[in-house]
């Protein structure tokens, strides 16, 4: 296998996995709707007090609007290096540039997470952080889109 194209399945991989990264941790901190049947959203799981709900969504409002932002930039560049990828005449700049914006998006977008995760930290008592805690880390680590898709 050329250089390149381990590379470019690396970037791929790598891209894809902090996207089902992302997306988990917005779904872990998105309170799950009352009527839906699902699971209790977040606060309700952690039996977060009536002071400590109302700290909470101050901190997650915009924290989720950043989030979402930062992740819709992601997508609309994840889009434009996938046309470059597979465009007629292929441009490496241009696909290392969108790249490079992902990359740099997905890192802010982690440091939105740690920053969000770290004022949570400050709402919740011992137990509730130690709930958190456990619950963050059961998540199950599931294989990419990309590695899904190529191992059908």
């Amino acid at each position: 296998m050329k250089p390149s194209t381990l590379r470019f399945a690396l970037m791929c991989s790598v891209l894809v996995n902090l996207g089902v990264v992302a997306a988990a941790g917005v779904h872990i901190l998105r309170p799950a709707s009352p009527d839906t049947g699902s699971a209790p959203s977040l606060p309700v799981h952690l039996g977060l007090e009536a002071r400590q709900l109302e700290r909470w969504h101050a901190a997650e409002q915009p924290f989720l609007r950043q989030f979402s932002d930062a992740a819709a930039r992601i997508e609309a560049h994840r889009a434009e290096m996938i046309r470059a990828i597979f465009a007629p005449n292929v441009d490496r700049k241009a696909i290392e540039a969108e790249r490079v914006a992902i990359a740099s998006l997905q890192h802010e977008q982690q440091r939105l997470m740690i920053e969000q995760l770290l004022a949570e930290r400050e709402i919740l008592d011992e137990a509730q952080r130690a709930r958190l805690a456990r619950l963050l880390l059961a998540q199950p680590d599931k294989p990419s889109l990309l590695q899904d898709l190529h191992g059908r």
